[in-house]
């Protein structure tokens, strides 16, 4: 029998897609057979057809950067039951929990959420909780010491019985699994639990530490909004535990798999070189999602189960900003060839000769650079972890202050990176850049899971901040384009960056697309191949395979037909309203216009029960510009299908021009949005505003009024 010493502690293990290969294969072949065909024809037709060529041409770059990016899907198996073997005594972990309105993010989901880290199966010695909340909410601060004097008893109870999940809220929302051992007692002490959990009483037992952190708050002194939490985190950690490694999650996205900790450590420490794991990053799912997904919040499922698997087979998932694990000395900015000579180690074991440099880059505090000190030379045993950390206090508070970072490199070489609404992908880019490599942690059951958005507003609310800040990424000083012509970006990765870095820019050409039918309805020409032609059954074919390829993706994925419609629809509708915002967004920032605006998304507290109400999943309209495209793409293509059915000018399947291919494609577009076409006869916040209505009734007008007038000239 093989030692359990000497047994890996994890496997990569790459997956069989012969057939997924295959299919992306055709549709590439059918793509460039459509854009040959057309390109052959350009001087037959005119600007619609030159119009779907340019689309098509950036739908077929998009379709090789998504190939790219799944090409070589991998899976990593992890042995969390040999890591104590080989390292009876594991690294420690600073685990940090960020919130930053106590309206939009209740209390009740932070305590969740801590409450699960905290009893997470890991040494308690070894773990220590920060909590920064950035909304400085008394009510946040009293329900965590309530949730503290909760744990105590909490704890012990998850251990003694095994608990999988370890959310109260989400545990007591069901039956109880009657432990076949001791029945009895189980039942009694669950019973007893359950009352303690709702009227807050209080036992003594060991835990892991628990620190709350309010930033401070001057005028004109920028906090650059999660990621400035983040920075400050790890300042003040550094100076109180300073755990080699950290774990980052939302406010929202509870510990749903006891045991990640432990996975996560045997992908970190289970590598012969650190440069292959520089992060281990978890996937974002979603608990209490609605009956076939109203708002698309699957989608994200898909994505992650075939691209980020893909991914990882290139340099590694990219970071996601919550369920990830990071190596506390690339944060503070190590290269991965410092393991390799001893250029840092000179350094910084001359930290006398060169204390201004290592001021100028991390700040002046004594402790907190003795601090960096040690974990980048690899000095973990000396860090002391005992149960008084109020020694600790004053420095803390000292690296917190809002001016300590004041001319020093963090949120540009140390640290999350500032200037950007995804701070987590821009720090994931650069840590890419240096040459690290990530690792993708998918155990099951997953590993957390988080709220989805249960509303239109939220979920493209949600959509645009993503696309922007991924937009700023892209055109920034961090690029991944740059990180492959200056620095260690693989070329491969640079693609797989660019796959949700371009997602705003992709909504100009989409929106051009979809309203291609009713343009060629309104203007009597074509941009399809007539139906009697052969080359029609290229887009036809096309279009079935792709959508029939894309169903049994979902499928695959355990979701459902309705669910992918819905991600359909959705996917449209997001790319008319948050990506095209997004790129007015950043067109509006670069001759500085506008700053970048962090914007919250709502979670909803009662989502694992939302399905009982009678209009959970209906979509939810606002005063926000954001609807205001497609609302005008319903009003434009209903106008056109009225046109062609009532054969205002010749019937439409006469002669050369718009035909049966054009009505179905317009007919397609509006199920698409069709939530917008029954938002027109809503009533209260399931009805589109009569602002909203008006301006985007003046805006078909004008596109009707243009087509007809092209149609004359």
């Amino acid at each position: 029998m093989a030692n359990p010493i000497s047994l890996p502690l994890q496997e990569k293990i790459p997956r069989k897609n012969t057939l997924q290969r295959l299919s992306d294969l055709l549709v590439f072949v059918l793509l460039l057979s459509l854009l040959l065909y057309r390109f052959l024809r350009l001087h037959a037709h005119g600007f619609v057809w030159r119009l779907a060529f340019l689309c098509e041409s950036w739908f077929t770059f998009i379709w090789i950067l998504t190939v790219n990016a799944k090409w070589n899907i991998v899976d990593y198996k992890t042995y969390p039951q040999r890591l104590l073997q080989r390292f009876p005594d594991p690294p420690a972990v600073d685990m940090f929990v960020t919130t930053a309105d106590c309206l939009l993010e209740p209390p009740i989901i932070t305590v969740n959420t801590v409450l699960s880290l905290l009893a997470v199966d890991y040494p308690p010695n070894k773990l220590s909780c920060y909590v920064s909340d950035d909304g400085c909410s008394p009510i946040t601060f009293y329900s965590l010491m309530e949730a503290s004097n909760f744990a105590k008893l909490w704890v012990p109870f998850c251990r003694k019985y095994d608990v999988q999940v370890r959310a109260p809220a989400i545990y007591f929302s069901t039956e109880p699994q009657i432990l076949p051992e001791h029945p009895s007692e189980f039942l009694y002490e669950w019973r007893e639990m359950k009352v303690i959990w709702e009227n807050k009483e209080s036992h003594s037992n060991g835990l892991p530490h628990l620190i709350y952190l309010a930033r401070e708050k001057r005028p004109k002194i920028p906090r650059n909004f999660k990621a400035g939490a983040m920075n400050i985190l790890t300042r003040v950690s550094g100076v109180m535990t300073n755990a080699p490694f950290i774990l980052n999650v939302d406010c929202d996205m509870f510990a749903n798999n006891p045991h990640i900790v432990l996975h996560a450590m045997c992908l970190l420490l289970g590598f012969e070189k650190e440069r292959e794991s520089g992060f281990v990053q978890s996937p974002q799912l979603f608990h209490g999602v609605l009956k076939d997904d109203p708002f698309g919040n699957q989608g994200l499922l898909v994505l992650q189960k075939i691209i980020s698997h893909g991914i990882a087979g290139i340099q590694g998932p990219l970071y996601g900003g919550t369920g990830c694990f990071h190596r506390r000395k690339i944060i503070y900015g190590s290269h991965p060839e410092d393991e390799d000579n001893n250029r840092l180690k000179l350094t910084l074991m001359n930290a006398n000769l060169h204390k201004d440099a290592l001021q100028r880059r991390y700040g002046c505090s004594t402790e907190f650079l003795k601090s960096v000190t040690r974990i980048m030379l690899g000095r973990n045993e000396e860090v002391t972890r005992d149960g008084d950390l109020s020694s600790t206090l004053e420095v803390a508070k000292e690296v917190a202050g809002c001016s300590y970072e004041h001319s020093t490199s963090w949120g540009s070489e140390v640290g999350l990176m500032y200037g950007c609404a995804t701070e987590d992908v821009l720090t994931g880019a650069k840590i890419h850049s240096m040459g690290w490599s990530s690792v993708y942690c998918t155990p099951d059951p997953p590993a957390f899971l988080g709220a989805a958005a249960s509303s239109g507003p939220d979920y493209i609310t949600q959509q645009k901040r993503w696309a922007t800040g991924l937009l700023e990424i892209l055109i920034g000083k961090h690029s991944p384009i740059l990180g492959t012509l200056n620095k260690k970006l693989r070329f491969r990765q640079c693609m797989a960056y660019m796959v949700p870095c371009i997602w705003a820019v992709r909504s100009l050409p989409e929106l051009c697309y979809s309203m291609l039918p009713a343009i060629s309805l309104l203007t009597h020409t074509s941009f399809l191949p007539k139906v009697s032609e052969p080359a029609m059954w290229v887009p036809a074919i096309l279009f079935v395979f792709y959508n029939l390829y894309n169903l049994v993706e979902f499928r695959n994925c355990g979701l459902s037909i309705h669910e992918w419609w819905n991600n359909q629809r959705m996917r449209r509708i997001t790319s008319a309203s948050s990506w095209l915002f997004a790129v007015l967004s950043v067109l509006l920032k670069l001759p500085g216009l506008s700053q970048t605006i962090f914007e919250v998304t709502r979670k909803d507290q009662n989502a694992p029960d939302s399905d009982s109400d009678a209009n959970a999943g209906r979509f939810t309209f606002d005063s926000s510009p954001l609807f205001l495209p497609s609302t005008t793409i319903v009003f434009v293509h209903m106008t056109a299908l009225v046109v062609a059915l009532i054969g205002v000018w010749t019937p439409i399947f006469e002669g050369s021009r718009s035909g049966l291919g054009e009505m179905v494609c317009s007919v397609w577009v509006v199920l698409n949005f069709l939530p917008f076409l029954k938002g027109l006869f809503g009533k209260e916040q399931y009805g589109i505003p009569w602002p909203t209505v008006y301006r985007a009734a003046a805006l078909a007008y004008i596109t009707v009024h243009w087509c007809i007038k092209g149609r004359f000239l």
